[in-house]
């Protein structure tokens, strides 16, 4: 009896059964080097059978870094871990839940929507339904399909002349990486409001498609119940719910940087697709896949500035020259604003290999020219729970990048 009540508390658990927000007092966080073969063999079956542990990195490879939240009741066994792996350890923080108190320090004051604090699926979906409405003539608001939970999967078009060329951003796909959809949405408020000439030269020569939650279950999951969580909300079995969409993508799937256990935070799926969140952007992207010079995938963090291909093995892109080259440009205008440094380059050989990803999906199927994934602020101070009053510096640095990427873009003949 008591194996049977166990299970069936597990199952809950996994699957959401309880609203409570679950709470990280005294959590540490460490980032670990995988140095060896023994290592990431170790880790990974740590992260299997985690026992209180959490991965922000799922372990891949050698020679990469991850994060590790270790509970208080671990931290001895940390310690004879990584002394009996001789794993080179940085503490990146030492009590994780007074960084996600840290977070929104504007939660209980704010009036109206904007850019001092995070908000709900609810409270974006109402913004963008609201500046629809106040721009019928340049904006159009579109319903692409429902995710798993029921929620509207919703994109925005901007457009203010014919045969523009297209550019398209996708953003929250990961449910805890918040910053995503906050910098989306600010920047497309920008396009509208902005009297710098630049800005309104992109908002005015260029078409822009925003998919500012990408993963809405997700997303509202975080809100409610877990602020690590990373994955949809489809249960995958009784334990196990969850696949990460950035995995989900169908060329080549599975090949390298996912994980075929349902528990994992980077499980593919059981098949590619199925998600009804990734089935339905693929589709939606696929209308308007001949009208889109540029496609970013917003994440974070770690600073990095991400060229295909990712799976393993991969060949470098036919035009990897140009993709460098106008990663070099965009990093220099970021680092410029603020002194932001970013790292860029091909992302298995600058960060670890992942297969099934959108930027993947939408170079290697539909031929889109320019893809790249940035992973924004921080490096490790925070990690995915970044500070609400570094949105508007986040989103200011990502947008000068923008300028001087499309700038270069056209130099070099892609739009």
């Amino acid at each position: 009896m008591w194996f049977k009540l166990a299970f069936f508390v597990l199952a809950a658990c996994a699957a959401g059964g309880s609203a409570e927000q679950a709470r990280f007092d005294n959590y540490r966080v460490y980032e670990v080097s995988i140095d060896t073969a023994r290592q990431l063999q170790a880790l990974q079956q740590l992260e299997l059978n985690s026992d209180g542990y959490s991965f922000w990195e799922s372990p891949v490879q050698t020679n990469m870094r991850l994060s590790i939240v270790v509970p208080p009741h671990k931290f001895a066994h940390f310690e004879e871990l990584t002394t009996a792996l001789a794993l080179k350890t940085r503490l990146q923080i030492e009590d994780f839940q007074k960084v996600i108190d840290a977070e929104r320090p504007n939660r209980s004051t704010r009036a109206t929507f904007g850019w001092t604090d995070y908000y709900t699926v609810e409270e974006i979906y109402a913004w963008m339904d609201e500046i629809v409405a106040q721009n019928p003539s340049i904006l159009t608001g579109s319903v692409y399909g429902k995710s798993y939970e029921g929620r509207d999967l919703k994109a925005i078009k901007l457009s203010q002349k014919a045969g523009n060329p297209g550019i398209f951003i996708e953003a929250n796909i990961h449910a805890r990486e918040w910053i995503s959809s906050a910098t989306a949405t600010w920047l497309l408020n920008e396009l509208l409001t902005s009297t710098n000439p630049a800005v309104q030269d992109l908002a005015q020569n260029y078409d822009w498609y925003f998919i500012m939650i990408a993963n809405p279950d997700g997303l509202a999951y975080t809100k409610t119940t877990n602020r690590q969580w990373r994955k949809t909300r489809q249960p995958v079995n009784d334990l196990c719910v969850g696949t990460d969409p950035n995995r989900n993508f169908d060329y080549f799937w599975m090949n390298g940087g996912a994980s075929s256990v349902p528990c994992s935070d980077t499980f593919a799926g059981p098949a590619p697709f199925s998600e009804p969140e990734t089935k339905a952007m693929a589709d939606y992207y696929a209308t308007i896949a001949d009208k889109i010079n540029i496609q970013f995938s917003f994440h974070s963090y770690g600073q990095y500035l991400l060229t295909p291909f990712g799976f393993s093995g991969a060949p470098q892109p036919s035009n990897n020259a140009d993709l460098q080259q106008i990663a070099t440009v965009t990093a220099a205008a970021i680092q410029a604003t603020f002194g932001t440094r970013y790292t860029f380059g091909n992302s298995a050989s600058v960060l670890y290999v992942t297969s099934g990803s959108t930027v993947d999906y939408f170079v290697g199927v539909h031929g889109t020219k320019l893809g790249y994934t940035f992973e924004f602020r921080d490096t490790g101070a925070t990690g995915f729970v970044l500070p609400a009053n570094q949105i508007i510096p986040n989103a200011q640095e990502t947008l000068n990048g923008l300028i001087a990427f499309v700038a270069e873009a056209k130099r070099l003949g892609y739009v």
